[in-house]
């Protein structure tokens, strides 16, 4: 197992929802060359598509200009 540990973490389990995206071909190949990173570093198969909501739902979450607007439309 590699000892680096990967920006996003082990998976959390959750209920979902099905989207469909288009995306470019060379963002496609460094999604699956990401899910085998993860696999090898958790020790868990996991492929792309798993990935993507997890990835979006990080980079949400640190996004500070989005929660400073959330924040400022909760507090009106």
């Amino acid at each position: 197992m590699n000892t680096n540990k990967l920006r996003l973490g082990p998976l959390p389990k959750s209920e979902t929802v099905k989207l469909t995206f288009a995306c470019p071909a060379s963002l496609k190949a460094d999604l699956d060359r990401y899910a085998t990173l993860h696999g090898q570093t958790y020790g868990e198969a996991v492929d792309a598509v798993t990935l993507i909501p997890h990835m979006l739902e990080a980079f949400i979450a640190r996004d500070r200009g989005f929660r400073k607007v959330i924040a400022s439309k909760v507090g009106a």
